[in-house]
């Protein structure tokens, strides 16, 4: 199976053999006394992503940035060719932009007149199929209870203006000068009547998550860490 990132080089490679006049191999750059023209891959770079309303996903959308490079004086006949054709054409997106001595020295060759090529790469991103529903439908109606709590700090000290916020759900609220909250809304499932309530506290630039028993009327006292 060949990927997005094989199939825009290969795209690439066979217009440039096209515009050139001759076969363009996929490689490095290469001190070639010969001459000729080499395509290679240097980085991916994203493109803008195109968003849908219906069921399919769009696909992820990049581009494949590939260094055109020439090994001599003989490879400037060819070099000319693609450019004029990348210019007259307007595809594949020319940059004129390869001229840095740092690239050269990475790829370990002399510097030489080259030309940067964009092509437009995409991976597919197929809908998961949903497994197939094995058993029957269970409807369950969760109560709802309240649960009242006090935030203390260091020595017991009430803490005011703390968010609370019922982990997983939008309901949140905030602790009064005695650091006392309400929650309402706090579902209740029947068959699990232990199951712990998660809270999260906000309040000086800290974030703490708490488990409290939801059993009792009493008032649950959630102690915030030092």
């Amino acid at each position: 199976m060949t990927g997005a990132i094989e199939a825009a080089v290969a795209d690439v490679a066979s217009w440039l053999a096209g515009a050139a006049g001759e076969p363009v191999p996929v490689g490095p750059p290469r001190d070639d006394p010969d001459g000729g023209l080499t395509v290679w891959p240097l980085e991916l770079r994203p493109a803008r992503q195109t968003a849908t309303g219906g069921a399919a996903r769009e696909p992820y959308r990049f581009v494949v940035r590939l260094l055109v490079a020439g090994g001599g004086p003989a490879a400037l006949p060819a070099l000319d060719r693609v450019l004029a054709a990348a210019t007259t054409a307007g595809r594949p997106e020319l940059v004129l932009a390869a001229g840095d001595p740092a690239l050269w020295r990475a790829l370990g060759v002399a510097p030489r007149p080259a030309l940067l090529l964009d092509a437009p790469a995409r991976v597919e991103r197929p809908v998961p199929v949903a497994p197939p529903v094995r058993q029957p439908l269970r409807l369950r109606q969760l109560g709802m209870r309240t649960l009242d709590g006090r935030v203390v700090g260091p020595q017991d000290q009430p803490l005011a203006a703390v968010r609370v916020e019922l982990v997983g759900t939008a309901q949140a609220t905030e602790t009064d000068a005695a650091g006392r909250f309400r929650l309402a809304g706090v579902p209740h499932d029947p068959d699990a009547p232990d199951s712990p309530v998660r809270i999260r506290l906000i309040g000086a630039g800290r974030v703490h998550t708490a488990e409290l028993d939801p059993e009792g009327d009493h008032l649950i006292v959630v102690r915030a860490p030092d």
